[in-house]
């Protein structure tokens, strides 16, 4: 299975969430939105009731968030395919993944750089996806750590059928490496977003992760 190119709509207003999100929303399949509390993040973003996204296209929600249960109900009228809280955040986790589950949605698990895999092993029997965060929180930026990937191989080898996610500096320069590491899905944010041509920076990586995957079928 090919991995995945989501671009990322990271916006402070309505706005400039409709600004990014009308940016991509003639290419891409898949949207990563993010939402954060000012309190997990040193950044508020857009309100999980401004948030919207094209019919037909697939939208993950990311929320960082130090209580990200509060807005459960807001998550079910949305209806995303995912929703991802981190596993440093508070509040009944099984409870809400019960919940998800029960109304058709995926339920995922952010781990910051210096967060454990052992953290989340006890229930990875109810996690569809583990996203590996090494970003900035609640803005464009940060730098791939290559050595999380170790958390990729970890996690592929206690779950195989696990979707995994990658945000943060993802680019051009590491797209195919990560891809080849066992990323599932990569986040995209401003290498796409701050582009002069969106969709050409999209096609590229589409590109690269293409040939990574051809050379790992080898």
């Amino acid at each position: 299975m090919q991995s995945t190119i989501c671009p990322t709509v990271t916006a402070s207003d309505p706005d400039d969430f409709r600004r990014q999100m009308e940016r991509i929303a003639k290419f891409a399949v898949r949207v990563h939105v993010d939402l954060s509390d000012g309190k997990f993040t040193p950044t508020r973003l857009v309100d999980v009731s401004d948030v919207w996204w094209p019919g037909g296209m697939r939208a993950d929600l990311h929320v960082m968030m130090q209580n990200p249960f509060e807005h459960n109900e807001a998550y079910l009228a949305l209806a995303p395919q995912l929703v991802i809280v981190h596993a440093e955040g508070k509040g009944d986790f099984i409870g809400f993944s019960e919940l998800m589950h029960k109304h058709g949605i995926e339920v995922g698990v952010g781990l910051l750089q210096e967060t454990p895999v052992d953290l989340i092993v006890p229930a990875l029997d109810i996690i569809d996806h583990v996203m590996i965060f090494s970003g900035s929180l609640g803005r464009f930026g940060g730098k791939v750590d290559l050595q999380l990937l170790e958390k990729v191989h970890r996690l592929k080898q206690l779950k195989p059928s696990l979707e995994i996610g990658w945000d943060g500096g993802v680019s051009d320069q590491n797209a195919r490496t990560l891809a080849e590491g066992g990323v599932d899905v990569l986040n995209v944010g401003g290498f796409i977003q701050r582009s002069s041509d969106p969709i050409a920076s999209y096609n590229g990586l589409k590109y690269l992760i293409g040939a990574a995957k051809r050379i790992e079928i080898r």
